[in-house]
């Protein structure tokens, strides 16, 4: 599945989630706050490629790093049949899950 997602301007994104196959993804513009499960949050700017495993990993933002500039990115996901291309994670699973997280940035956006 291919899908170009556009994040308005302060903007976190989707909620803490994870896919059911690896995604790869293209910034067209503006600048992407980027984490996922043990690794430290990063900004990626227009120009720039991420990827993520998907299966348990989760994936906790993908929010907009800009106040007033929109960011815009295509993701190519590859979904495993017969399963959601998108799961939200429970907040119960957060909390049991929180020692696998990076520690957040003092001037955290999210």
């Amino acid at each position: 599945m291919t899908v170009e997602i556009d994040v308005p301007p302060g903007d976190a994104g989707t909620p803490p989630h994870r896919h059911s196959g690896p995604v790869f993804g293209y910034v067209l513009e503006g600048e992407l706050i980027y984490e996922l499960e043990g690794e430290a949050e990063q900004v990626i700017k227009a120009g720039e490629a991420f990827w993520e495993p998907g299966g348990d990993v989760i994936h906790y933002q993908a929010g907009n790093n800009s106040d007033d500039v929109p960011v815009r990115f295509v993701a190519v996901m590859m979904c495993a049949q017969g399963k959601p291309m998108l799961t939200l994670v429970e907040p119960e699973e957060l909390e049991a899950r929180k020692s696998r997280r990076a520690p957040r940035p003092a001037n955290a956006r999210f």
